[in-house]
């Protein structure tokens, strides 16, 4: 699969190789992946029409279906790995202009060759349930389909005019220009500090130095660099907001997050019940910490900065990456031998991008490519704890997408509400071995990190989410000026975080450098709808470990083929249940109880 790699040396954290996908920007396999995908496309067009002629009979329809839709998975596996390689060799030089140039080309090709196939969901949502149904149980290679075609019809309320829906296919590049000038507006971000000239990443990573000086000196760069570029970042933002606020007119969306509820396949609801839910524990969660936190380190309120600072000025432990490496591999052996082979397979292939470096975006993902390829690891390793279980994390979703390989590439893609679950499973078992294996002097530090892991996943995102919510709704009247966006921000970080932070002068710019809010609106809250989740599954496996573990692979198995509650159900647990929300805020209330008995 690969060519002969030499490995990094083991303290180091490695570059990827990506000529898995394709040798560079010039390799001929870009065209012929091209050529392939406009094959697939032109087959899948010869069947326009044909739905529709034998909707009224159940064989011929299913055969046609599996047909169809087949054709469709193969040029979205022609076309997403092209797509891939040019997003993820971007991602590591956004100062680079023709890495940048490649990216956007790509994206207009690939939107070229693909929008003719808008016929396909159309034509779909144009036969009714009955007729849907007899086709799959008349032909077993349509019923696999099943659940693709579920989260299809879903949208059928929503759909345009083919005109239309290929209209806004072809806008698509375009608008993603206004995310590309965001991208590179934050890769050429300098923070001063001192004398130094600090990146986005390492700005952020130095507000848990154990050093205050250092970290104010960061944070105060980090605000006036912000500052000196929110004028340009609110432009993106408002421009985003307004191009999904038409969007979503035309496709009768009621609230600006309801498109993405359809997608995640998750009442709105559900997740306005879990917001009000988390924001009611505000008192008993962040506000108390914070408050504990402070009177710690002599404070009578924390500096914003100090939200993630170490407890004492001594400097904490750090990892180098043959250690993260191991901790985080021998955590994914407690849930069996197989999960903890499959996180080898990065390590022992050059499939992780872990070293920060100018150039590369800030932040940590993993890309899962397409179901016929292996996916990719991105984070800016540091040797913090955090970077620990941020390696962790990421290697969650890149099990969890080897795991779902098997479904193929349309039933792999897993929502929002189950696709962070393996990735904050994970982290909370390598966590528990820190916790486990640490000596009693390092129990409070831990505690607190696991605690403040939890904030900023929970509380934070919630917050985050407020904000977002507020912003889309006032920009729905016009748009929403750079004052204007800093206050809002300020309100709910401030409502967020409690009495014992302080926001200090500068903070009313942070809002521009969370990249989910320009690209992915309403993505946030999945974070805390996974942790909150990952809480009642972790609960759950304490009762049974050994009966936990094969349910559990059954989840991350079947990728999308089934809903958030589906796959829950084999648990004994219901997220329905207004309940279901309290177990993780009461998790992490409890680890807060553990900390305050160490204090």
């Amino acid at each position: 699969m690969n060519a002969p790699f030499k490995s990094p040396e083991p303290t180091e954290a490695p570059l990827w190789d990506l000529s898995d996908l394709y040798l560079s920007r010039d390799d001929a396999a870009v065209e012929t992946d091209l050529e392939r995908g406009r094959r697939a496309v032109s087959e899948l067009g010869a069947l326009q029409g044909q739905l529709i002629t034998a909707r009224a009979n159940p064989g011929l329809l299913g055969e046609r279906l599996d047909q169809a839709i087949g054709l469709y998975e193969q040029a979205t596996e022609a076309l997403g790995g092209l797509g891939a390689f040019a997003f993820l060799a971007a991602s590591t030089a956004r100062d680079d202009a023709a890495a940048n140039g490649f990216e956007a080309d790509i994206r207009e090709k690939l939107t070229a060759v693909s929008t003719p196939t808008v016929w396909l969901t159309l034509e779909i949502n144009a036969l009714e349930d009955d007729e849907i149904e007899a086709a799959l149980a008349a032909d077993k290679g349509a019923a696999k389909w099943r659940p693709w075609l579920r989260r299809v019809r879903a949208m059928k309320p929503h759909e345009l005019s083919q005109e239309l829906e290929t209209f806004l296919a072809e806008h698509g590049p375009i608008a993603a220009q206004w995310p590309r000038l965001f991208d590179e507006t934050l890769a050429a971000l300098r923070a001063k500090a001192g004398k130094e000239s600090l990146t986005l990443a390492e700005a952020l990573n130095r507000l848990s130095d154990p050093k205050a000086a250092r970290r104010k000196a960061a944070a105060e760069g980090l605000s006036e660099a912000l500052g000196e570029r929110a004028s340009t970042l609110a432009l993106v933002l408002n421009t985003v907001a307004a191009d999904k606020a038409l969007e979503d007119r035309w496709r009768k969306f009621k609230r600006p997050a309801d498109g993405r509820h359809l997608a995640n396949e998750v009442d709105g609801d559900a997740v306005d019940a879990m917001a009000e839910a988390v924001a009611a524990a505000y008192p008993r969660l962040s506000h108390r910490y914070y408050a504990l936190k402070a009177r710690i380190m002599g404070l009578k309120t924390l500096n914003h900065w100090d939200r993630n600072a170490p407890l004492t000025a001594a400097r904490p432990r750090t990892f180098d990456w043959k250690e993260g490496r191991e901790i985080v591999l021998d955590s994914f052996s407690d849930l069996g031998a197989e999960f903890s082979d499959r996180a080898r397979l990065f390590f022992d292939n050059p499939w992780i991008d872990g070293a920060a470096r100018p150039g590369k975006q800030s932040g940590a993902y993993a890309h899962p490519v397409t179901a016929n390829r292996h996916p990719y690891v991105f984070l800016n390793w540091m040797g913090e704890r955090r970077d620990v279980l941020t390696l962790a994390h990421e290697l969650g979703h890149g099990v969890h997408q080897t795991l779902a390989a098997d479904r193929g590439t349309l039933l792999a893609d897993t929502p929002l509400t189950l696709a962070e679950t393996a990735s904050i499973f994970a982290e909370g078992l390598t966590f528990d071995r820190l916790l486990a294996e640490a000596s009693t002097a390092d129990r409070k530090a831990l505690l607190a990190g696991r605690i403040e892991d939890g904030l900023n996943t929970v509380v934070r995102q919630i917050a985050f989410h407020r904000f977002e919510t507020r912003f889309h709704d006032e920009r729905l009247k016009g748009e929403v000026s750079v004052e204007r966006i800093g206050q809002i921000w300020l309100e709910e970080m401030g409502d967020s975080l409690g009495p014992a932070v302080t926001l200090n002068p500068g903070y009313e710019h942070w809002w521009s450098y969370v990249s989910h809010f320009v690209h992915s609106p309403f993505y946030v809250y999945a974070y805390a709808f996974g942790d909150l989740l990952v809480a009642a599954l972790m609960e759950t496996r304490a009762k049974d470990p050994e009966a936990f573990t094969p349910l559990y692979r059954e989840l991350l198995a079947g990728g999308g083929t089934r809903t958030y509650v589906e796959a829950l159900a084999p648990f004994g647990l219901n997220p329905r249940d207004p309940a279901f929300w309290t177990i993780g805020c009461g998790r992490l209330e409890r680890l807060i109880d553990q900390f305050e008995a160490l204090v």
